[in-house]
């Protein structure tokens, strides 16, 4: 009795073995697959308005013909294959892209744009004078003098800082706004430290 009831333990087990690669070959294991994606390029500043000689980097999703840089023209408008003139100034960036999904999906279903910013040509300002790295620069974000100042690389070897000038059109008037870079960077007349506007000019002497 003894020795039956270990063999039957025994065959019963073998048996199971045997069996599992036929089973396993039956029931293969599911692999879990993540859809892929499409690529977006990185969208602009949700702050951002676009203006007149900006260039555009729009991509449709699957559209490669629909795909491109577009130049912002004097008047506001690109011009996009299906649409013609669509207006683009004045507009952020995800605004457009609603824009032209909405207009598209006449004649693609679930059409999916981005639309980036690839060249900043109509919010410039100007750093000039006794600063390490002077010239033009985009104004994407708000900045303020400071933030200007340091973005040109901070003032150079015997720039005046308690002289500093921001050349600013007002009215079709040219004004003269006084900045104290030394005074500013200790803490003291913050005012001074004004939101610059496109066309805005530093000058550092």
């Amino acid at each position: 009795m003894t020795q039956k009831k270990i063999l039957i333990p025994v065959f019963l087990f073998l048996s199971l073995l045997l069996s599992f690669p036929a089973l396993a070959a039956q029931a293969p294991a599911k692999v879990k697959t993540i859809p892929k994606q499409p690529l977006h390029a990185k969208e602009a500043d949700s702050t951002y308005k676009i203006g007149a000689g900006d260039v555009l980097a729009i991509q449709v999703w699957r559209e490669p013909s629909l795909s491109g840089q577009f130049t912002v023209r004097p008047d506001g408008k690109i011009t996009f294959p299906l649409l013609n003139d669509i207006r683009a100034e004045g507009l952020t960036p995800l605004e457009l892209k609603s824009s032209l999904e909405k207009r598209l999906s006449k004649f693609i279903s679930s059409p999916l744009v981005t639309v980036g910013v690839q060249e900043v040509n109509s919010k410039n300002i100007y750093v000039l004078g006794k600063v390490n790295t002077p010239g033009k620069y985009p104004l994407t974000t708000e900045t303020t003098v400071l933030q200007a100042i340091a973005e040109a690389g901070g003032l150079a070897e015997w720039a005046e800082g308690d002289d500093i000038v921001i050349l600013r059109k007002e009215n079709g008037k040219q004004v003269k706004i006084e900045f104290d870079y030394d005074d500013v960077s200790k803490g003291k007349h913050l005012e001074q430290n004004i939101t610059l506007k496109p066309g805005d000019t530093i000058v550092v002497p």
